[in-house]
């Protein structure tokens, strides 16, 4: 069994940061956003992606620079306030199988964001940024996902995905691997884990203590060998 994790919002509590970030700077640019609709619309996505949405909805060009001041300004919030999400070192080494990283951030972004919280140790070396490895094609594409598969030599069906954004588990059903929603970071809201079901997710969590059973009892449902 192989257990890929995506990094923001799941292990690390960035995803609120980002939104408030995000909201903050497409509010100053004439498009008002409030944290909550960035989670909502945009979770999981790169800021390309969400930008290029932004500009086909509204039809107005973001500025040049918009990447440089959202990257200075989210690294500033992110080594000031970030935090590990709450109970995964309780749960590691109760994990029955190999464990890796796959993220549509950047391996800058994760190095900044996993040694902010002690976590980056737990996964080197595989830590796979979407953007970095295979096509380079972000979530909602299944890159990273089959990537990391490939690195293990794990069949997809023997993987199990914990991802918190809609794009991700649909990016890990696409893949052909087990998906089990996440819901214990800062930015989940009424009706999120719906979301996360309907996106594909086969079981929700929200907290990291459940992980080991629902990993367990996912696999014996289809008959797998653990």
């Amino acid at each position: 069994m192989l257990f890929l994790f995506d990094c923001d919002g799941v292990l690390v509590d960035s995803e609120i940061i980002a939104a408030e970030v995000d909201a903050k700077l497409f509010t100053e640019l004439g498009v008002p956003l409030t944290a909550e609709d960035i989670v909502r619309r945009y979770a999981g996505l790169t800021l390309r992606k969400i930008i290029e949405m932004i500009e086909k909805d509204t039809g107005r060009q973001m500025p040049e620079d918009l990447f440089e001041r959202h990257r200075t300004i989210l690294e500033e919030r992110l080594a000031r306030d970030l935090k590990a999400v709450a109970g995964l070192d309780d749960i590691l080494h109760q994990l029955d199988g190999g464990r890796c990283i796959c993220s549509n951030s950047s391996s800058a972004r994760m190095r900044l964001t996993l040694g902010k919280t002690n976590l980056y140790d737990a996964f080197a070396p595989h830590i796979y940024s979407a953007i970095e490895v295979g096509d380079r094609q972000p979530k909602p594409s299944p890159n990273v996902f089959l990537h990391a598969a490939e690195q293990f030599g794990a069949p997809p069906r023997e993987c199990i995905v914990i991802e918190d954004s809609l794009f991700g588990v649909a990016a890990a059903r696409d893949a052909g691997m087990r998906v089990i929603g996440f819901t214990g970071g800062a930015h989940t809201w009424p009706g999120h884990a719906d979301v996360l079901t309907e996106a594909g997710a086969e079981t929700v969590i929200k907290r990291f203590a459940d992980l080991p059973r629902v990993a367990d009892a996912l696999m014996e449902w289809d008959g797998m060998p653990k």
